[in-house]
């Protein structure tokens, strides 16, 4: 068992991946389990299960209640957005996901309101428009339920922070996740006190990512997998700070204790962790792990903080090779 301690705060349990399910075709059994059991091996703590519309944000939380260390959100992404109008009547489908965001708070797992924001790279599933009206329109949801916000912005950065800035008094705090902007975007985002930064492998791919992971503060970032999606590749340039790595098997061979070759899985949020140590310079992985940990619990799990994990921050024992 690893002595690591980190939380993995994006992961899709929902998707079809995890049922076995590829491109419309069962190729294996749905091993849910098997994720989880490499995941907790790894040093994973918690998973927070994302929703993406009202029926995922539903399954969100079946999932999470299976157990203790999975927790969910609940909204409507911004490629999805659609979904408000064509339910025939907005404020109903929006009071939907109000009941559904309390009975999860009520059963201690709901953490968050999301995945929403903006992404202008997918035009074709829902136009910009309505992608912000959704969006300004889930700060009400998080204002009503006192919940944080799981965010999504994909080339939307000056709408994304104008409407954010526009509500910032609305919700408590929350993630961008799955960044992969400018320094530009990165400098707009940090530039809110309460906004955190999410890096998974898609932030990882370019010499220029890395460059711009160098300059988030590690005390304002965040790190998840995105799961089954934006694995770390041999061809990404954080490839070469990977340390950890595990025997897959293509899904036509598969085999229940080996992950899926091509499919991320939480466990791998450990090579995210590595990528960002090496790439920062920091020797201490599992120091940083722990600061990581702190902010993710500042936000999402605020019952949990401890005044070891204030110190922590406070000490400023590592050394960052900006």
């Amino acid at each position: 068992m690893s002595s690591l301690r980190i939380i993995d705060i994006a992961v899709n349990l929902t998707d079809g991946m995890f049922k076995g399910i590829y491109h419309g075709r069962q190729c294996h059994v749905a091993d849910i389990p098997a994720v989880l059991s490499r995941a907790w091996a790894a040093g994973v703590d918690r998973i927070i299960v994302t929703g993406g519309s009202l029926e995922e944000s539903k399954e969100a939380l079946s999932i999470a209640e299976t157990d203790g260390r999975l927790f969910c959100t609940v909204g409507v992404h911004p490629t999805r957005c659609q979904e408000f109008e064509e339910s025939g009547d907005p404020e109903r489908h929006f009071q939907a996901l109000l009941s559904l965001a309390k009975e999860g708070i009520e059963k201690g797992k709901v953490v968050a309101v999301g995945e929403c924001g903006l992404d202008y790279d997918r035009l074709q599933f829902c136009p910009a428009e309505t992608q912000k009206k959704y969006f300004e329109k889930q700060f009400e949801l998080a204002q009503a339920v006192k919940l944080p916000m799981f965010l999504h912005m994909r080339a939307a950065g000056e709408d994304f922070c104008e409407i954010v800035s526009r509500n910032k008094a609305r919700f408590t705090g929350g993630v961008a996740h799955s960044f992969t902007g400018s320094a530009e975007d990165r400098d707009s985002l940090l530039a809110f006190d309460s906004m955190f930064i999410g890096i998974n492998g898609c932030s990882l791919k370019t010499s220029e990512n890395l460059n711009v992971l160098k300059g988030i503060p590690i005390d304002r970032m965040m790190i998840e997998t995105d799961a089954p999606y934006c694995d770390i590749r041999n061809t990404h340039a954080g490839m070469a700070f990977v340390k950890s790595v595990w025997s897959a098997k293509k899904k036509e061979k598969y085999e229940n204790d080996s992950p899926v070759k091509g499919r991320n899985e939480p466990c791998y949020v450990k090579q995210v962790l590595e990528v960002v140590a090496g790439c920062k310079g920091i020797t201490d992985v599992e120091y940083l792990s722990k600061i990581l940990y702190h902010n993710t619990c500042r936000v999402f799990f605020p019952q949990d903080l401890d005044t070891a994990g204030d110190s922590l921050l406070e000490s400023g024992v590592i050394a960052e090779n900006n």
